[in-house]
């Protein structure tokens, strides 16, 4: 059963809903780009018809490497990364779920995914 999630940037221009399973625990990756931003991904992909995203102004920024694929987003205001969309499920979003309210990463185990390889 899907829950509805809330979540933002740190400074609140970039704020985002999404339905997603309850969220137990999260997703490392050890490619270059999520080792330098050491965020907590969500272990589950969300789909573009399952988020709600509210940028004030021109807040949102997209960094892209390599394939150009994955769209890595952060808040050009705070500097801070909410979601990327993916590199497998291109359209498709994972969280950070240090953005989510109510969730903090530092108390959830994780598995390491190994994105240096892709």
């Amino acid at each position: 059963m899907l829950k509805s999630y809330h979540g933002s940037c740190h400074c609140g221009s970039i704020k985002f809903t999404f339905q997603a399973p309850e969220i137990v625990d999260g997703l490392r990756c050890n490619c270059t780009v999520c080792i330098k931003k050491g965020a907590m991904m969500g272990n589950f992909v969300v789909a573009p018809e399952d988020i709600d995203i509210k940028v004030v102004d021109d807040a949102l920024g997209t960094y892209e490497f390599a394939t150009h694929v994955a769209k890595h987003h952060f808040c050009k205001r705070c500097g801070i990364y909410p979601f990327h969309q993916t590199l497998r499920k291109p359209g498709h979003y994972r969280v950070h779920l240090g953005c989510v309210d109510g969730i903090n990463p530092l108390d959830l185990p994780y598995e390491l995914i190994d994105g240096a390889s892709l």
